[in-house]
């Protein structure tokens, strides 16, 4: 195990409350055990050790992550996810094959939005050929966490929003009953409403085949 790793279990382990441990658990549908680290304390640990350690080495970065990643309890998972976060800028081009191993394992809302809409939206702004490849596979994909993560990509992407894209990939998933496809839809949709609100009404009006539920999201603050 890298030492950086072995120190942050060290730590965050010393600090378990399995008191809230149980309720957190059951809040995640019990699919992951936890170690009942609530999000203040979390913050806290977390900024405390990187205090006092620094932020990894970024060559180092994917072994820490894929290994965070292995390890049981989520908070770990959400360590490593936040360490992304802090280094995304510093990226390289091939880390998209580690997000793209974190987004189809343990995979659930709370881990793969983070990935999406950060760092998977950062690298495919910074490199074309990255977003090209992964798209095109990842729209394809049968692995719904990876078709809802080229529908949130563009999230922070405002008046960069590529919107012909995101109604190409809205429409590719028409017709799903995955509720996190549909909810992602109308996210995407509501998000892209902020900035030009006209554009995802006519949309909205005019894809008689949207699911109730993106309809609903989409719509949500611009009425219609």
């Amino acid at each position: 195990m890298h030492a950086y790793v072995r120190s942050l279990k060290e730590l965050f382990e010393k600090n378990a409350n399995p008191i809230d441990a149980g309720p957190m658990k059951k809040y995640m549908r019990d699919q992951f055990e936890y170690l009942g680290i609530k999000s203040p304390q979390f913050k806290t640990l977390q900024a405390d050790f990187i205090k006092q350690n620094g932020l990894p080495p970024i060559t180092d970065l994917d072994v820490i992550v894929r290994e965070l990643w292995d390890l049981p309890q989520r908070e770990f998972q959400y360590l490593a996810t936040s360490l992304i976060g802090k280094m995304e800028t510093q990226l390289e081009a091939d880390f998209i094959a580690t997000l793209e191993h974190l987004i189809t394992h343990k995979s659930w809302w709370d881990t793969v939005d983070t990935i999406a809409g950060h760092p998977v939206g950062i690298m495919f702004k910074r490199y074309p050929k990255v977003k090209a490849k992964y798209l095109k596979k990842w729209r394809k994909s049968e692995n719904f966490w990876l078709r809802r993560t080229t529908l949130l990509f563009q999230l922070a992407y405002k008046e960069e929003t590529d919107f012909e894209l995101l109604c190409e990939l809205i429409k590719k998933n028409l017709g799903s009953n995955e509720f996190f496809i549909n909810k992602a839809i109308g996210w995407a949709l509501r998000q892209y409403a902020w900035t030009n609100p006209s554009a995802v009404k006519k949309f909205v009006k005019a894809t008689k085949e949207l699911h109730p539920l993106s309809r609903r999201e989409a719509l949500k603050n611009i009425g219609g």
